[in-house]
């Protein structure tokens, strides 16, 4: 009953951000875009705050992507998303290429020559980690562990695994769902 209430509450503001919207897609509305933006803004820019970017890059991004709604404005459909949903979509997809973007090396970056010869410290961690892993896999049901070999070890896809083992797509994925669960259970003792 709560729930019923709720949606009915939200519904008028979601057809007024839609006619904000549908003002800039269909007549370029600049005041209309201005108030999107006072109301936007600031929330994807927190969104991405939340989400591990610094405040510098969280401003620039959130910027960027009231520009991208502006600029693209003529594609937005509401009959396929509201305008949160499409605006924090297109926020989603910038802070992804951001992450992307950071993690690219730079040409200068890249190292040149042989390798530094790896610290015998992480070595062996890496060893015991490995073993602890092993150890994990070998304690999973043999359903879960054929699916989690071949997921992650085979390199193939769910659909793939559905394809040649014959089973159901959803089983595929509860099964190697509590598989990973047992395996992170396990690797943090």
């Amino acid at each position: 009953m709560a729930l019923a209430h709720k949606t009915t509450m939200e519904r008028p503001l979601d057809m007024e951000w839609v006619s904000v919207m549908l003002a800039i897609r269909d007549r370029q509305d600049t005041a209309a875009f201005a108030r999107l933006f006072r109301h936007f803004a600031p929330r994807i820019k927190a969104f991405l705050i939340k989400s591990g970017a610094s405040d510098t890059l969280a401003e620039d991004c959130a910027q960027d992507v009231m520009t991208t709604v502006w600029q693209k404005a003529h594609m937005f459909d509401p009959s396929r998303a509201s305008v949160a949903t499409w605006i924090f979509t297109i926020a989603r997809n910038r802070r992804i290429d951001m992450l992307r973007k950071e993690r690219r090396p730079e040409p200068e970056e890249l190292p040149w020559g042989p390798e530094p010869e790896p610290d015998q410290a992480d070595v062996l961690m890496l060893q015991q980690e490995s073993e602890k892993l092993q150890a994990a896999l070998i304690q999973l049901p043999e359903k879960q562990r054929i699916l989690v070999e071949r997921c992650y070890f085979g390199d193939m896809s769910h659909s793939e695994i559905a394809t040649q083992t014959g089973l159901p797509l959803g089983t595929i994925k509860s099964r190697l769902r509590l598989a990973l669960d047992k395996l992170r259970h396990e690797l943090k003792q």
